[in-house]
């Protein structure tokens, strides 16, 4: 629809002589609310001014100045809005046309022009497999930057990994104190959850002798002062959760074009904290500890050093970020972080800006709400998490059951399959449909219904999309549109339009929702048409041009899919 929208523009721009400019109405246009008012809006509210006249007058004076052009079938004045109305063919022929000559590319754009961003996300730790909550920061962090791609940016994709701090040294501990020289390999475990079962038992273990703490802080300083025996420790243990993570984010599909680990950058941050002292910004408190003044910038201090000289997260970002931006050139740099560390992010930003490093005002935080399950909040100190390997065999279960009552004689191999295609869509999809920033509660066996608003049922519909196309076999080409004049049509057609639009939006907010939200209207339009149209029954004219119809469907669900890093499968 963005094309009609622009000649619309250009149509009002020229009756209007010059009164305001294309661009500016370009973004005054509105969609209405309701069909029957129209495909676009034009408010007259700001020409009020302009003109000395009532909205509602400039509306019926205006109206009647613009020459329309040939997609727009008529205007009404509405009050003080303009409403215009697409020409019926037109947004048939001209969605269904693009769809099938740029296909892959439909939805696409030049946007970013090749700016260079970088995309952070899962920053997993290496005392704990990754769990649920990893999984919407895998995801979030994957679509972004597959939207950002399909809107023209240069993505490096990148991963942090937490390889050093107290919180590891707790791992450590417990398996130093307790694991009497098990392995993975002796006890029959994957690498990363053999590890995490060592953080719940030192939690559990220092609720009994409080001496484990201050041997945790021991066992740091000893790693920061490089004692052979810990460091020693330390690589077998971050060997055994680094190549754990590996095997999950094969499975889920979750790719990096980098990885960070923050051992190697911990140490670097001098450079930063010097310039921080001579600007003042960083001084030390009564305990010797490192502070940022941010008070006078509306926000607490911040320990950018502890006051033993040991590194904390923020040292790790200080001297971390400083290397993103000059090694890789980024025009912009991206954290997928949860909304837990909202502050801490305003804290760094601030820093960054006070030192003065010009690409400061390029740092942002893509902030998300929490996930939750039925039971109540997970804690991986308390072993109450749902690690993301356990979760993925579950769904897989279940949507192995679907299937087999759906095809008795499916093959082993297209079972396999097929049962983790739609159970990665399943927990991919549930976990993004929902806004970002908002909590979201998650239900394993709703997420992988073929029903309702999941992944599976947009996976089902491409599906249903394809088989239809499949029975046609061989369907003339349409020579025109003119037969798809049914609301259910228009309907379904202005969809398809509108997806370049939604691409773009997906952009603007950085959440991947929108489309979510896009596929499932699209799906729910495509169902309610097939229901109450024929296709491969169809006289000929109708059919070949309801055919078109069914393929562009298909194709912009395949698109939308791609964009959440889901499999359009074939058949379900």
């Amino acid at each position: 629809m963005l094309e009609f929208k622009e000649e619309i523009s250009t149509a009002v721009e020229k009756a209007l002589n010059g009164k305001l400019k294309r661009n500016e109405i370009v973004n005054l246009m509105e969609v209405p609310p309701s069909p029957e008012l129209g495909d676009f809006a034009f408010p007259c509210f700001k020409l009020s001014a302009l003109m000395k006249k009532a909205p509602n007058v400039i509306a019926v004076e205006l109206s009647k100045k613009i020459v329309l052009p040939e997609c727009v079938e008529k205007t009404e004045p509405a009050g003080p809005y303009i409403n215009f109305f697409i020409t019926k063919q037109f947004i048939a022929s001209q969605a269904i046309k693009k769809v099938l000559s740029q296909k892959e590319e439909f939805g696409r754009s030049s946007l970013g022009n090749g700016q260079k961003v970088m995309v952070e996300y899962s920053a997993p730790n290496t005392n704990k497999p990754l769990h649920l909550g990893h999984l919407r920061n895998n995801f979030l962090g994957m679509s972004v930057a597959r939207i950002l791609q399909a809107n023209g940016f240069e993505v490096v994709k990148a991963n942090l990994v937490n390889d050093r701090g107290i919180h590891i040294c707790k791992s450590m501990l417990a398996y130093k104190l307790f694991g009497k020289g098990k392995t993975p390999e002796s006890e029959n475990k994957k690498s990363d959850h053999f590890v995490g079962d060592y953080y719940v038992m030192y939690n559990q273990k220092v609720k009994e002798n409080s001496d484990l703490e201050k041997q945790a802080y021991d066992m740091l300083q000893k790693w920061e002062k490089g004692d052979k025996e810990t460091i020693a420790l330390w690589e077998k243990m971050t060997k055994w959760a680094v190549d754990g993570f590996k095997q999950t984010y094969k499975k889920f599909g979750t790719k990096f074009d980098t990885w960070f680990f923050e051992s190697k950058f911990y140490d670097k941050a001098k450079p930063v904290l010097e310039l921080g002292k001579e600007k003042g910004l960083f001084k030390e408190n009564d305990e010797g500890a490192l502070m940022a003044q941010l008070e006078e910038h509306g926000m607490p201090n911040k320990t950018v050093l502890r006051a033993d000289g040991t590194s904390i997260y923020i040292t790790n970002d200080l001297a971390l970020t400083k290397h993103k931006f000059e090694h890789f050139k980024l025009n912009e740099a991206f954290w997928v972080v949860a909304s837990e560390q909202d502050l801490y992010f305003k804290q760094l930003f601030k820093i960054f800006e006070l030192v003065g490093f010009p690409w400061a005002k390029n740092c942002k935080h893509l902030s998300y709400g929490m996930v939750n399950l039925p039971s109540g909040k997970m804690k991986s100190r308390e072993g109450t998490v749902v690690d993301a390997d356990d979760l993925l065999a579950e769904l897989e279960g279940l949507a192995r059951e679907k299937i087999k009552k759906r095809d008795e004689k499916i093959g082993k191999k297209e079972l396999g399959e097929r049962s983790m295609a739609i159970a990665l869509a399943a927990i991919k999809f549930h976990l993004l449909k929902v806004a970002a920033k908002k909590d979201l509660l998650f239900n394993p066996k709703e997420s992988v219904s073929f029903e309702g608003e999941t992944g599976p049922y947009i996976q089902y519909t491409h599906a249903r999309a394809k088989s239809i196309l499949r029975k046609a076999k061989d369907a003339a080409k349409p020579t025109g549109f003119k037969n798809l004049s049914s609301a259910e049509e228009q309907k379904l057609a202005k969809l398809l339009a509108s997806f370049p639009s939604i691409v773009e939006k997906s952009l603007q907010q950085m959440s991947p929702h929108i489309i979510c939200q896009f596929l499932i209207e699209t799906a729910e339009a495509f169902n309610t048409f097939y229901h109450k149209h024929r296709v491969i029954q169809a006289s000929d004219k109708v059919r070949s041009e309801r055919l078109a119809l069914v393929k562009a469907t298909a194709q912009v669900l395949k698109n939308g899919l791609s964009l959440l890093d889901i499999e359009a499968i074939e058949e379900m």
